[in-house]
């Protein structure tokens, strides 16, 4: 295990952290407070749609790198980072109980003493896509940005939990809940849980780096935990307690928010309770990168490049329409295919005709799914994987 993931020296890294959070300018993030961050400047890569609690989703152009830097990678809070003291690495805890023969109230330390692991993946918000949602839906209108691809490094979960000793007869879930709170006591405390089998999946990590750097405080520090090929909101930041039962997490945000219907619903319709299920696993989607929305391209090779991902299956195939999805053609696959992190792709298009011509691009993964026109409408406005579309105009 390296010597330096949570070392004396990591920990003074997390409380350089938090305090330039407190203060200003973290990476050009601006002025930031906890629980009230500002407008984050265009120039950062980050386009702000709420300010308290901080809500940003990407620039697509930064896709282009493999790796989405920590500083433009799209930030969901429910209510902002914890309180400076309730974060400080060297007072953090955090405790498993429940369905277990020990519990437990582990420093950063004690996490060091496990298997240190690396793992490559894409976190989604599970509203990435709601503004194309019609008719239109309550939440955060996230366009095509709030997705991002990074390295996350950290110890297994199921690691943690058999050091506690699962009551294996019994426990069916684990609920995860962070050190975030809401402002108003009438507010439900934000936790979920997963089902065991995901928390006891060797890819399934508690983490506290991110793209090689200490976990930063916006996206969770100094703990996180990642669910790969699952949606953001299984990926509970400043992760502070686990508890192992017998059954699913009751609240809010497990029982009612955060679910989407077991079968297509007409849109505008009410959905009961009932015909409802968590979001859990990401669906195929792609993303065209360049050119970008508006541009203007040059009659001739023009290269069209994108990103594809998908949930716990593979991309096998990343097609492009000049025609309005008369036509389709593939695309390239580029690099390694790595579990859960996202695909490259790209296509040479002779760019022919001047005027207007809108490029799509749909995706298809290893269990024969394939990105559909359009996503089918549901009352979150969850999993939106409808054809991505970017317009251009060709030069004569």
């Amino acid at each position: 295990m390296a010597d330096d993931s949570i070392s004396r020296r990591r920990m003074l890294q997390l409380a350089a952290a938090a305090a330039v959070v407190v203060g200003a300018n973290p990476r050009g993030l601006g002025q930031l407070s906890w629980g009230a961050q500002v407008d984050a400047p265009s120039s950062n890569g980050l386009r702000t749609h709420v300010t308290r609690p901080y809500d940003a989703e990407t620039d697509v152009a930064v896709f282009r790198e493999w790796l989405t830097p920590n500083e433009k990678f799209f930030v969901r809070s429910h209510f902002g980072p914890p309180a400076p003291d309730a974060i400080d690495p060297a007072r953090w805890r955090l405790s498993v109980s429940g369905l277990v023969d020990t519990p437990l109230d582990l420093t950063l330390s004690d996490l060091n003493r496990l298997e240190q692991v690396t793992i490559t993946a894409v976190l989604q918000c599970s509203g990435n896509g709601r503004a194309n949602q019609r008719p239109r839906v309550p939440g955060v209108q996230w366009e095509r940005g709030a997705v991002g691809n990074a390295r996350w490094t950290g110890v297994r979960l199921r690691d943690v939990l058999e050091q506690a000793g699962l009551d294996r007869s019994k426990a069916k879930h684990v609920q995860l809940e962070g050190a975030d709170r809401p402002v108003s006591t009438k507010t439900p405390l934000f936790f979920r849980s997963i089902p065991m089998v995901k928390a006891l999946h060797p890819a399934t990590l508690v983490v506290y780096r991110m793209n090689d750097e200490p976990l930063p405080v916006l996206h969770g520090g100094p703990l996180r935990l990642v669910t790969p090929g699952w949606m953001a909101d299984s990926w509970t930041k400043w992760l502070a307690a686990i508890r192992v039962q017998g059954h699913e997490a009751e609240g809010y945000y497990m029982q009612t928010a955060y679910r989407h219907p077991t079968a297509p619903v007409e849109s505008g319709a009410s959905v009961s309770g009932g015909d409802m299920v968590p979001v859990e696993e990401m669906i195929v989607k792609s993303l065209i990168v360049t050119p970008g929305e508006g541009a203007e391209v040059s009659a001739g090779p023009v290269t069209i490049a994108g990103v594809a991902w998908t949930g716990e299956a593979r991309v096998t195939r990343v097609e492009v329409s000049m025609d309005d999805g008369r036509h389709w053609k593939p695309a390239t696959l580029l690099g390694n295919d790595v579990p859960y992190a996202w695909r490259r792709w790209e296509y040479r298009w002779d760019a022919a005709a001047s005027g207007p011509v809108t490029l799509l691009c749909r995706a298809t993964d290893s269990r024969g799914d394939v990105q559909p026109e359009r996503s089918s409408w549901n009352p979150g406005g969850f999993l939106w994987n409808g054809w991505d579309r970017v317009s251009v105009t060709v030069a004569a």
